[in-house]
């Protein structure tokens, strides 16, 4: 099966959340196209979410998805902490940054009964989840409110997990893939395998429609994933150029420069892997330091040296996130590329 009918869309083609790069304007342009448009919630606060999803239902009155972080808040390590700072002096005293002004505390929370308020207001259609799923009273609530759940997997094993928890689908998160890794059940990338062999081991194993998610950036790739089993497919990479993204001008001219043809999975950021384009701080520090602190504590010096270096011109310390396939990537209408993704999937549905 594919997923018009679960989720009541017209294309089985959802645009991934992508927090920073995008609001309710790229949602509702994907949404209004036919496909499923997403809202990233992971770095708002609930009256932020509220505002965001009160302008998206003003655009339309088609499905749209919420997604959340439920990561486990990170317990003060004040040692490492200061590891951390030691680590990155250079570039503050580059940038001319004093260590003691950079703020402490998780800036990126994880979903809390104050979210699942908002989503008792607005009820959308679809929630969706990254690193695992929150806790059982407040998914229940979730589910409560009538909206799909979605998660998603990185392996096989976490893909079971999501099926055993009950969640209506399940995204299959494949190693291409731009931005955080959903991983949740281990710490070991080593473990990660590519879209395409992720895709038919979970299409096999579960009775629940999988979604798949990384290197899909044009019709064909959609009509493969289709090929093996998919029920639609999730893309976030390709839409980063389109006219109603908020990616800035920084990071769509590295996804147009030949930077984009080398990413990696690093930790420098935000202190979980994600995958980006490689830049100053990746190739000086090596992608995932032992120094780095815990989700999302990283978060909080380099935002520091990202705002000094951007103001300048520079991405040296932005986290230019992008999947391993950009060719995908257009400055166009957001309805315009999701039509042109949806093709591939009539094309393999012909008979």
């Amino acid at each position: 099966m594919d997923i018009r009918d679960l989720f009541g869309i017209q294309l089985p083609i959802i645009q991934a959340p992508m927090a920073g790069s995008q609001n309710h304007q790229l949602a509702a342009a994907v949404s209004n196209a036919g496909g499923l448009g997403s809202i990233p919630a992971g770095m708002l606060n609930a009256e932020s979410l509220d505002t965001e999803l009160s302008a998206m239902t003003a655009l339309t009155g088609r499905p749209y998805n919420v997604n959340f972080f439920c990561h486990q808040p990170p317990a003060e390590d004040p040692a490492r902490n200061q590891t951390w700072l030691a680590l990155l002096a250079p570039y503050l005293d580059e940038q001319g940054i004093d260590a003691a002004s950079i703020p402490g505390g998780a800036t990126r929370k994880p979903f809390d009964t104050a979210m699942a308020e908002v989503l008792e207001r607005h009820r959308p259609a679809v929630v969706s989840f990254h690193f695992g799923l929150p806790e059982p009273q407040l998914l229940q609530r979730v589910r409560a409110t009538g909206a799909k759940i979605l998660s998603s997997a990185t392996t096989l094993e976490e893909g079971r997990w999501l099926q055993a928890q009950g969640v209506d689908a399940v995204i299959a998160q494949g190693l291409e893939a731009g931005g955080h890794r959903g991983i949740f059940l281990s710490k070991d990338i080593d473990g990660q395998v590519g879209t395409f062999a992720l895709l038919p081991q979970l299409v096999a194993a579960l009775d629940i429609p999988v979604i798949a998610a990384g290197g899909i950036a044009d019709a064909g790739a959609v009509a493969a994933a289709q090929t093996l089993g998919a029920a639609g497919v999730q893309v976030g990479t390709a839409y980063l150029l389109c006219d109603e993204s908020r990616a800035s001008t920084l990071h769509r001219q590295a996804l147009q420069s030949p930077a984009a043809e080398h990413t990696v999975l690093t930790t420098l950021f935000s202190g979980r892997p994600a995958r980006g384009i490689v830049n100053r701080l990746i190739r000086e520090l090596g992608p995932r330091p032992d120094a780095v602190p815990a989700f999302p504590l990283a978060g909080n010096a380099i935002g520091a040296l990202r705002a000094q270096a951007e103001a300048q011109g520079l991405d040296h310390f932005s986290p230019l996130w992008a999947g391993q396939n950009v060719s995908g990537c257009r400055a166009v209408p957001a309805a315009q590329l999701t039509e042109a993704l949806a093709i591939g999937w009539r094309r393999q549905a012909e008979p």
